[in-house]
């Protein structure tokens, strides 16, 4: 994907904003721990890198879910694959 390093930079603060809610919400990480967790899921990635923006391929909810509940919570939590109307709601 081609996106201007400020769409690039927009998105990335979406998805650490995303996977903070997540994580604070579901996992029951406070606030700073949420946060920091968000910064290392989602780095800084440079221009050049050439798989930049990756992680983007899913959304902040599914990376966090699969941090909390491991790689198999579509099966076991199957309640948990879509996500939330809070989480929708924040934008």
């Amino acid at each position: 994907m081609t996106w201007t390093e400020e769409e690039y930079v927009d998105c990335l603060e979406a998805e650490r904003r995303g996977y903070a809610w997540v994580m604070q919400h579901h996992g029951g990480l406070p606030p700073e721990e949420a946060e920091q967790a968000a910064l290392e899921c989602y780095p800084y990635e440079p221009a050049e890198d050439p798989y930049r923006g990756l992680v983007f391929h899913d959304e902040a909810w599914h990376w966090a879910m699969k941090a909390i509940h491991g790689d198999r919570y579509v099966g076991e939590h199957p309640e948990l694959v879509d996500p939330s109307p809070d989480y929708r709601a924040l934008g």
